[in-house]
């Protein structure tokens, strides 16, 4: 959000904050689920990349789809391990796992 929209809203009494704010996240916490967000748009992005279904990636790893599809959007639910193995079944390498956790999720 840019300043001026920010001081916008404050001034109409607003609170402005992010997720973290908005849940009570500790700073652990929060950069948990940024890393979570992180490798989980990688995944869906070289999943996509190399042609490949949530059906036919769930084949390969001996799971569902919809459990891809949770692995998609970063359910809690699902491991950081299965996430993980997914995005080794489809290509990335240890030096693209830890690309992906460095990138900061907007």
């Amino acid at each position: 959000m840019d300043a001026k929209k920010r001081k916008r809203l404050e001034k109409a009494g607003w609170s402005v904050g992010d997720a973290a704010d908005f849940l009570n996240l500790s700073a652990e916490e929060a950069a948990l689920v940024e890393m979570r967000v992180a490798l989980s748009r990688s995944l869906k992005a070289r999943r996509l990349a190399a042609g490949l279904t949530q059906t036919t990636l769930a084949k390969q790893l001996g799971s569902s789809q919809s459990r891809v599809a949770k692995l998609e959007a970063a359910d809690p639910s699902v491991s950081l391990e299965l996430l993980i193995r997914a995005l080794l079944a489809v290509g990335a390498s240890r030096k693209d796992v830890a690309s992906a956790l460095s990138q900061r999720v907007a």
